[in-house]
């Protein structure tokens, strides 16, 4: 290293008397490195990269210099060795070394004798020399090395782009080629040497440069691009393909060209085409089933709808069985005891035909009720939506959760200090919080704990998978039961899916619970391990709080059987010709008709109208623009809006304008009267207001 330092060591050839030695003894005490050599042909073994300075006598080439020249010839490009000659004091005389040595060689000439400082100061200089001589070398050497690296680099990134599938090139700003992979020769029939160098014109078409150029001219102006195209391969196939152009940018933030990448999708594409013919397939198979599948399609296609928003709905076929089962059993019930009542009757016998209808219509019931369970869980029934209290609503729970669950169930109920407001339809959360806590005791047959719990919280991006960020009131149900595994607590919304035994329970209690929260624009959450219980959790957005609503005067009474006018419009020719019954029973004037189109008449002419009655799912127009254009030319009509399935009228309060009401199907007649005598009265108290 200190030689290296210094320019190299200082090689000595003078083979008389002690002039090496002398000569090594001076530079070795400025601190130099010096080799001794006894003829130019043992010097010209030694030579190596670390020589740094050549010290020769005149008597050292007087049997040739042939040696030395060999060695001096073998340099490396960076390398001229300096050469120091010491000639013998004969004046004027011609040095003989200019016939030995030629000009090319790097040398300098001294006359004897010398000086050690003059000595020491020639062989310094040379060093210094030869020193900025080794930076070069070395400079080079890196230069060489870095070269290599990049040469290596660049071909593992050519093995890489040949190796892909894909078109990969770039084109710099004149359009033409200056990198292309394999991937060419297999599209274009083109050897990868004669596309680089190529226009793009000539490699693509005259057709397809013309189509592209103001697309390439954008790239090249910043603007990346991906568009698919597709065109026939030799063979006469098409092929489908993305294709990306990407601009590159030079160290000045210059686009100077732009990266093709073409990927073959031909394969995706014909997947996808299939997949849409085989669905239109299946559509067409759907839509030739016949009348009596057309339940099972109305639950398929509600089925379909939930399994894009939840993406769970895995079983369509156990959700339409399951419907067909249950309501199978109910219709077996219904019209069961219908028959033996008329049969009865024909007879004569009118004993007893009570205990019949009262079949009839608990099986009715229980239709009602698994048809709203299928609405709540496909978000469509009607929700009555107003300001609540959520820590009242779960503290006044408490009472009707005890008495349902038995007393081998503890109930352990906290709520918030915080008041928790929301807007939510009362009955249909409380029973939710009913069939939550029915699964809990379920799950704790041996008995156990229900931990019913209210708190606020405020969830930050990402913190739950499945919960968006945002403030919510969270209503908890925990049992100390069973627990679930993994593949259990994934299905437990789907309609139909029940671990209960057969008879034990319909599958839809968690689904309704699920539909419910999605509608009232909530999300539902399952922890649950086997051995440690269950929780669920309700999110409900929270809101402002709000005054609660001014107490109502008693509406004036209204005599019944005065003849009030009222127009009905029912498209189900049963469901009419019952209302029809009940209304004139009732002491009213009905007019009946079986659509909007045939109400627009009525509603136009100059006769008195007390109240309209229509069904919200009319065919055409549907029953809410019905209302919409009976107000036009009679605004202070009032209307009772009937519905089963409400997929218009999800929300009350947005779809209820003042002098508007609804009631559900299937419907009581005593709450259908109900329902009309209210809206009479109501009409009556606005007008006396």
């Amino acid at each position: 290293m200190q030689a290296e330092a210094c320019g190299g060591v200082a090689h000595i050839v003078a083979p008389f008397g002690r002039d090496a030695a002398s000569m090594a003894s001076v530079l070795a005490t400025a601190g130099l490195s010096t080799r001794v050599a006894s003829t130019l042909v043992e010097l010209s073994r030694v030579l190596d990269d670390q020589a740094g300075v050549l010290l020769i006598t005149e008597e050292a080439v007087a049997s040739g210099t042939e040696p030395l020249l060999a060695a001096l010839g073998d340099q490396p490009t960076w390398s001229d060795l300096p050469v120091i000659l010491l000639r013998s004091p004969r004046a004027h005389r011609r040095s003989p070394f200019d016939s030995l040595l030629p000009r090319t060689v790097n040398v300098v000439e001294l006359d004897r004798p010398l000086g050690s400082i003059s000595l020491l100061s020639a062989v310094q200089g040379a060093l210094r020399a030869r020193a900025k001589q080794f930076v070069v070398r070395d400079q080079m050497r890196a230069l060489a090395e870095s070269r290599s690296a990049l040469e290596r680099s660049e071909a593992e990134l050519r093995l890489i782009a040949d190796a892909m599938p894909v078109l990969i090139a770039f084109v710099d700003r004149s359009m033409h080629y200056r990198f292309a992979n394999k991937a060419y020769e297999a599209w274009f029939d083109l050897p990868v040497g004669e596309v680089i160098g190529r226009h793009i014109r000539d490699v693509v078409g005259a057709r397809v440069w013309e189509e592209r150029l103001p697309i390439m001219q954008q790239v090249l102006e910043g603007q990346e691009h991906v568009f698919e195209v597709s065109w026939p391969t030799r063979e006469g196939q098409r092929r489908d393909c993305e294709v990306r152009y990407s601009p590159r940018r030079a160290v000045d933030g210059t686009v100077d060209g732009f990266h093709v990448f073409v990927t073959d999708i031909t394969v995706a594409r014909q997947a996808l085409e299939a997949s849409r013919q085989h669905a239109q397939e299946l559509e067409t198979v759907v839509a030739e089933r016949t009348l009596e599948l057309q339940a099972q399609m109305e639950a398929r296609e509600a089925s379909e709808a939930a399994l894009r928003q939840s993406q769970k709905m895995e079983a369509i076929g156990q959700l339409t069985g399951g419907i067909a089962h249950d309501f199978n059993n109910m219709l077996t019930g219904i019209l069961s005891a219908l028959d033996i009542v008329r049969l009865r009757l024909e007879m004569g016998r009118v004993d007893d035909l009570e205990r019949f209808l009262d079949t009839a219509t608990a099986s009715s019931q229980r239709a009602a009720a698994l048809t709203q369970r299928l609405l709540a869980f496909s978000r469509r029934q009607s929700l009555d939506a107003r300001p609540v209290e959520i820590n009242a609503l779960v503290g006044a729970m408490q009472q009707l959760l005890r008495s349902t669950l038995g007393e081998t169930i503890q109930i352990r109920a906290e709520v918030s200090d915080t008041p928790l407001h929301a807007a939510l339809d009362t009955n249909q959360f409380e029973s939710a919080l009913l069939n939550l806590a029915i699964n809990a005791r379920d799950a704790m047959p041996n008995g156990g704990e229900l931990a019913l719990r209210a708190f606020p919280l405020t969830l930050s991006d990402g913190e739950r998978a499945t919960v968006p960020a945002g403030d919510y009131a969270v209503v908890a149900v925990s049992d100390t039961g069973a627990g679930m595994p993994p593949e259990v607590v994934e299905r437990a919304f789907e309609p139909f899916f029940t671990t209960k035994p057969i008879g034990k329970g319909t599958g839809l209690g968690m689904s309704m619970v699920y539909g419910f929260m999605q509608q009232s624009g909530g999300h539902i959450a399952i922890d649950s391990q086997p051995g440690q219980g269950t929780t669920i959790s309700l999110f409900i957005p929270l809101v402002d709080a709000v005054a609660g609503p001014e107490p109502s005067a008693d509406p004036a009474p209204v005599a019944l059987g005065a003849g009030q006018s009222i127009l009905v419009v029912e498209d189900d020719p049963q469901v009419r010709m019952l209302v029809t019954v009940v209304l004139e029973d009732l002491g009213y004037t009905v007019e009946v008709v079986g659509d909007a189109d045939g109400a627009l008449p009525v509603l136009a002419s100059t006769r008195r109208l007390d109240l309209l009655v229509t069904d919200v799912g009319l065919p055409g127009m549907n029953g809410r623009q019905l209302a919409e254009i009976a107000r036009q030319t009679r605004p202070e009509l009032p209307v009772l809006f009937m519905t089963g399935y409400a997929e218009k009228a999800q929300e009350r309060s947005a779809f209820l304008e003042p002098g508007m009401s609804m009631i559900a199907k299937p419907f009581p007649l005593e709450a259908f009267s109900d329902a009309v005598r209210s809206a009479l009265a109501d009409a009556v108290s606005d007008a006396s207001a």
